[in-house]
């Protein structure tokens, strides 16, 4: 979605006004990169260690605790980025058009979709064209930001409250299993059954079915008012209100047992691999068990990032956050030819795949790659400040 640079800053009665103003867009920026950050730590896990693949949701049972806790960190990720790209879909409306606005999203939704088929998808297979079509999570936010656009025309309660419906009531839709050959089976499986079928000789696998997504950006766009017109104390009490009941609300209702995700069990004696049953929730598509924590968390960290008040580690962190596709797309490439290089040097040592026999190196390169990643996504984040001539970079 808009970076920092892309954002127009709101209009200041006082000198000190932009300096909040621009603490308050920064504290979104540090978000998105941190996201990255722990976005770049799963797919070192799927790099690394992509012959112990993981099930949706985790089976707690048998999952190794270390390669489970790993991939429960990165969570917050698809939510709290197309949250993101919610609230920073309001912001840019507040100095344009509607028009010009609708216009923004659905070329920049259409722009995700076109980047999921072709660069991201070849990231992955290293094959063009692909045996088959992933449509992940660059799709839906794509696909979601189109929707916004068709939707801005409702007033921005109808938005939170279909939002709030969606995210909440979603599940109610699992028992409608549709299977090949039933009418409407396609577009069910975009919207809410992640599934695969064959088109034009291709295979498609709906990996992110976009409907709960459509709810998260509308719930994004919603909280909007509060970064455009709230003193920033009272932003940071409503954020950290809104994420700590969020969080109580996971808790109660998955102690419950009783809506929002798969049921949990008690895995006799052991008390980690229980608590690793609790955690373990469905993200495709997001459970409203699923969304409550990741989204609760984010609305923390927002407020704290804002209340740090630009401090170092958040001014690295919204670096990483300006060009976020930059980013996402660099470090695809790089550890698809870093696993190339080593499978090619190597050999298949797990089964079809290159691994490393210890959990540990992910970690290993996880820190080695922070930094190389670090310097040509500045490089990128300050050539779109200072060319605002050259139109396409806004849409990276």
């Amino acid at each position: 979605m808009a970076t920092l640079a892309d954002i127009p800053r709101q209009g200041a009665a006082t000198a000190a006004a932009p300096v909040i103003a621009r603490a308050r867009l920064m504290s979104i920026e540090a978000l998105r990169g941190l996201v990255m950050v722990i976005m770049l730590l799963d797919h070192i896990r799927e790099t690394w260690f992509l012959h112990m693949q993981v099930s949706d949701p985790m089976d707690a049972r048998l999952t190794m605790p270390a390669l489970f806790f790993t991939r429960i960190s990165s969570m917050i990720c698809a939510p709290v980025f197309v949250a993101l790209t919610g609230l920073s879909a309001y912001l840019f409306s507040q100095k344009h058009s509607l028009a010009e606005t609708r216009a923004f999203l659905v070329k920049r939704g259409l722009f995700l979709m076109f980047l999921e088929l072709t660069f991201v998808g070849f990231a992955w297979s290293a094959q063009f064209p692909p045996q088959t079509f992933w449509l992940q999570v660059i799709w839906a936010i794509g696909i979601c930001m189109i929707v916004l656009a068709a939707l801005l025309g409702l007033p921005r309660k109808a938005l939170l409250v279909l939002g709030l419906v969606i995210v909440c009531g979603h599940n109610l839709l699992d028992p409608i299993r549709l299977a090949a050959g039933d009418a409407f089976y396609v577009p069910w499986a975009m919207l809410h059954q992640r599934e695969a079928f064959t088109l034009a000789g291709f295979t498609i696998k709906t990996t992110y079915p976009v409907l709960p997504w459509i709810g998260v950006i509308l719930l994004g766009y919603s909280v909007g008012p509060w970064f455009a017109g709230l003193a920033a104390d009272e932003r940071r009490r409503r954020l950290m209100l809104l994420g700590t009941g969020m969080l109580v609300a996971f808790v109660v209702l998955r102690a419950l047992n009783v809506y929002g995700d798969k049921p949990w069990f008690t895995v006799e004696g052991s008390p980690l691999r229980t608590v690793m049953s609790f955690l373990a929730l469905t993200k495709y598509p997001p459970s409203l068990l699923f969304l409550l924590p990741t989204l609760g968390a984010g609305a923390i960290l927002l407020a704290q990032f804002e209340k740090l008040e630009g401090g170092s580690v958040s001014r690295w962190l919204a670096i990483l956050g300006g060009a976020p596709m930059f980013f996402y797309l660099l470090h695809l490439y790089l550890l698809k030819a870093l696993y190339l290089i080593a499978l090619a040097i190597w050999g298949p040592n797990k089964g079809a795949f290159f691994g490393v026999d210890n959990f540990a190196w992910v970690w290993v390169w996880y820190a080695g790659l922070i930094v190389p990643l670090y310097f040509p996504t500045r490089w990128f984040s300050n050539l779109k400040k200072r060319r605002k001539d050259i139109w396409w970079l806004k849409y990276l």
